[in-house]
């Protein structure tokens, strides 16, 4: 069941991918999104009826790390689309302050659950039978009221708490991101010599971004004192192309069950393959 419930995942993600590219406004994207997000769940729902779980430890992987990722996506959409429906008309003065204080609700619930926080962050499973299991609420674990209205059948006590992590990271990002787009406006556009020969990225926009974290990491501009953003800026600037909210691309890098550097890990095989060939032109 679980090889068919990471099919939908796959497929939900490249529609996301799509959408985010294919919309620019930001409240038409989060309605479009939240519309095909229900349709996996859906999905996902009618799988898990169906089929079952053949154990407790499939039960808790699809509690703990599968459900979880569906919707942490509806959760994230939902409140992008909450924070941009309700931004107030203004200077970035205002919207500085407006952003700010949506951060501060992050760390608001951040802070309201550290316990469980760290005991996911840090990969603990002593308590997953509590947990991640249907039916083994404890009214001790200071469980939200929300949990006693949800579908028994199909809800955990702490699945949609892993959720939640799980878009609150996303929603920082996206917070942080306008606030950077923010500070550039004050700060004003900045004149860049344009080379004289225009070369257009044609590979996937996920390959670019992990190809730019890499050389961030390993500190290749400026003596390793360039921003990741300055970097994304001129990653857009040359190749006139738009990285989106690459920061939420990367958690989705960091994510993959296998190969998380997949296309450096290309790059470094046809690299090899091509010394390896005597006759190869220089």
């Amino acid at each position: 069941m679980n090889s068919k419930i990471n099919l939908v995942l796959k497929n939900l993600n490249e529609q996301l991918n799509f959408i985010d590219l294919e919309i620019d406004n930001q409240i038409k994207k989060c309605e479009k999104a939240i519309e095909v997000i229900l349709i996996a769940i859906a999905n996902m729902k009618k799988l898990v009826v169906k089929t079952g779980f053949k154990s407790e430890t499939e039960e808790i992987h699809f509690f703990k790390d599968l459900k979880p990722q569906f919707t942490s996506k509806l959760i994230y959409f939902n409140i992008v689309y909450k924070i941009e429906m309700k931004r107030p008309n203004g200077g970035n003065r205002i919207l500085k302050k407006y952003y700010h204080n949506e951060l501060q609700k992050l760390k608001a619930y951040f802070d309201n659950e550290l316990d469980f926080y760290k005991y996911y962050r840090s990969g603990s499973s002593y308590l997953d039978y509590k947990y991640f299991l249907r039916g083994r609420y404890d009214i001790k674990l200071a469980l939200d009221s929300y949990y006693f209205e949800t579908d028994s059948s199909f809800s955990t006590s702490h699945d949609f708490k892993v959720a939640r992590i799980l878009a609150n990271d996303l929603i920082q990002l996206y917070l942080e991101d306008q606030l950077i787009m923010i500070e550039n406006k004050d700060l004003g556009d900045k004149s860049q010599r344009k080379p004289n020969v225009k070369l257009m990225w044609t590979g996937s926009k996920v390959a670019l971004i992990e190809l730019m974290y890499a050389l961030h990491t390993e500190g290749v501009f400026n003596n390793g004192a360039a921003d990741l953003k300055d970097i994304a800026d001129y990653f857009e600037h040359t190749f006139d192309i738009d990285l989106g909210q690459y920061r939420r691309v990367f958690l989705e890098i960091r994510a993959r069950k296998s190969e998380k550097s997949k296309f450096i890990t290309t790059l470094n095989e046809a690299l090899l393959k091509r010394m390896e060939k005597s006759d190869e032109a220089i």
